[in-house]
């Protein structure tokens, strides 16, 4: 599959005019119904008509390409699911401190639905006192209030580390990335011990999307000097990008000074083409 057309066919083209001729040139083609083509800094197609922004080489903007495009989409899927992980953690926070100012009346109401509770329940052939939840709600009932609200409040920290996650993985930053990853790796010795001391499967499930989102971030985005680090990973970035392969293509062969090159940028480039293309006729 070809991801970057995939964007393209979503979002649209990515052109861009350089104010260096010699780089122009290289990213600008004679349309078939005459004017000019530029090629898509994206998907590498020519595309007619005026670009759609112009200025210095290094000035052209980032665009993720092939393997960067897919790789945005799952650490899109990964941000979804911490998101929604937050939600679920945050209402569970709220329900816990309204539980200590409720905690009378649900007491009360617990207690007088309780035998009606045991009683269609046995008629069914199973023992609600032996019920890990009515076990769980006995044990709540029986805590400080300091207790509660520490409960509270830790579950409301976890909730924003969960956002934070999501929206640094949602945006592809480099910080998003490091943070998802320093985070759900603490957390991994913990799900470890309480799998092994009590399996359960939805518990397994989670450890799984963890170890894959700490695993993914630091083989693929090369955090922590993984696979030759950051220096590594904007290099392959910078080779990669079209309007880098332009500007190379585009400097002079013998001795002087060639074009400014376009910085490294989170997001540039993934597999581009192998050269750049041939310089095609001025238009007229």
């Amino acid at each position: 599959m070809d991801w970057s057309l995939l964007a393209c066919g979503r979002s649209g083209h990515v052109t861009y005019a350089p104010a260096e001729p010699a780089v122009r040139r290289q990213l600008t083609a004679r349309a078939e119904a005459g004017g000019e083509a530029w090629r898509c800094l994206r998907c590498g197609s020519f595309v007619a008509g005026q670009p759609q922004r112009s200025g210095p080489a290094a000035q052209a903007p980032a665009v993720r390409r092939d393997k960067e495009v897919r790789s945005a989409l799952i650490l899109r899927v990964f941000a979804v699911e911490r998101l929604l992980r937050a939600l679920v953690v945050a209402v569970l926070s709220f329900v816990v401190w309204r539980f200590e100012y409720a905690r009378e009346s649900i007491e009360q109401s617990y207690q007088r639905e309780l035998p009606l509770l045991r009683s269609l329940t046995r008629q069914l052939g199973f023992n609600i006192d032996h019920s890990k939840l009515v076990g769980l709600f006995n044990r709540a009932l029986n805590l400080s209030p300091g207790t509660i609200k520490l409960l509270a409040i830790g579950l409301a920290g976890y909730a924003v580390i969960e956002i934070v996650e999501g929206v640094g993985l949602w945006l592809g930053a480099r910080w998003g990335e490091y943070f998802a990853m320093v985070a759900t790796s603490l957390g991994l010795p913990y799900e470890i011990y309480d799998l092994v001391t009590k399996f359960g499967a939805t518990a397994f499930v989670l450890f799984l999307i963890n170890l894959a989102l700490v695993v993914y971030l630091v083989v693929t985005k090369r955090l922590f000097g993984v696979r030759g680090g950051k220096r590594a990973y904007d290099a392959r970035l910078r080779s990669e990008s079209i309007m880098q392969a332009a500007i190379e293509a585009a400097a002079p062969a013998g001795p002087g000074p060639a074009p400014a090159a376009a910085e490294p940028r989170r997001g540039l480039a993934s597999k581009a083409d192998a050269a750049a293309p041939a310089a095609p006729a001025e238009p007229k």
